[in-house]
């Protein structure tokens, strides 16, 4: 069993995970997208919020 974890992979695990992550997000902006898309066509309101980023401030 510790040969196994002295032979695993590290690079290629962390890629394999960071690929799916990425992959998540674009699918989840895109659902997001499409779904305010709907919003915007099925109510005619196509009001844009501007929220302010305070990110940072103390």
């Amino acid at each position: 069993m510790e040969n196994d974890v002295n032979n695993a992979d590290y690079a290629g695990m962390y890629q394999r995970m960071m690929k799916a992550t990425e992959k998540a997000i674009r699918t989840l902006i895109e659902a997001q997208q499409e779904c305010e898309e709907i919003y915007i066509r099925t109510t005619g309101n196509n009001t844009v919020i501007k929220l302010d980023d305070h990110r940072g401030e103390k």
